[in-house]
């Protein structure tokens, strides 16, 4: 267990020049946010198909075949993916360029320069808005609880820290104790239908999520031959 460290909302920035993709990451970890990095479409895929981030901030020239107009419909078009809040970041700024990134399926749109305190704000913004029911509520099994507001989870009053895969698998838990959930069904929930993901995946993270909670990890059983189900009180081994 990591008492006292706030889990922070992850920003994948994909952004191929060098001095502005470290401005974004520096801005964004003062800003409160973790952040993975991707230079262009494959690589920003491959963050993708690992975990879903919290936000996107898409720069709309990239090296190779696919632009940021062309990723932003790949993924507003991906029934796992289209939820994710998207930014077009770019230089162009005429109005046609704007509706063009908008239609495209950014939540908004940001022209270079750009001010480090409005990206953050636009950011919090679209999180607000596109994401709510991802953002408020409390769910509480016997002594653990989850916080949806502040990503936050309490064991007996202390913190565990958990990556943002491991919060979704949580979640999806505790809003209903004792029912048994299938690889398959926790893979359509986390990873959505379309995803390619083996259901050993979901082992792995059952087991990282069992870590992150420490003794509370007891409280995930597995049920053989069926899948996980949450209870309120942890198992004696553990």
């Amino acid at each position: 267990m990591n008492a006292g460290v706030p889990l922070k909302p992850c920003v994948l920035v994909v952004e191929d020049q060098v001095d502005i993709a470290e401005l974004l990451r520096v801005n964004l970890r003062h800003g409160g946010f973790e952040t993975v990095m991707a230079v262009d479409g494959p690589s920003a895929q491959r963050a993708m198909d690992d975990a879903l981030p919290d936000l996107i901030l898409l720069d709309w020239m990239l090296p190779g075949q696919q632009s940021g107009l062309a990723l932003a419909r790949k993924w507003r078009a991906d029934p796992r993916m289209r939820d994710v809040p998207i930014i077009m970041l770019t230089a162009r700024c005429e109005e046609a360029d704007k509706l063009a990134g908008l239609n495209s399926g950014a939540d908004d749109y940001i022209t270079k320069p750009f001010s480090p305190k409005e990206l953050l704000a636009r950011i919090r913004a679209v999180l607000r808005r596109s994401a709510p029911e991802r953002l408020a509520g409390e769910l509480v099994v016997g002594p653990l609880s989850l916080d949806m507001e502040r990503l936050r989870v309490h064991y007996h009053g202390e913190e565990c820290r958990l990556g943002p895969i491991e919060i979704r698998l949580l979640h999806c838990l505790m809003q209903h104790p004792e029912r048994v959930y299938s690889r398959a069904r926790l893979l359509d929930d986390i990873w959505g239908q379309q995803a390619f993901i083996e259901e050993r995946t979901v082992d792995v993270h059952i087991k990282r999520l069992r870590d992150a909670l420490g003794a509370a990890g007891g409280m995930i059983e597995t049920v053989r031959g069926a899948g996980y189900r949450l209870v309120a009180k942890p198992a004696e081994n553990g």
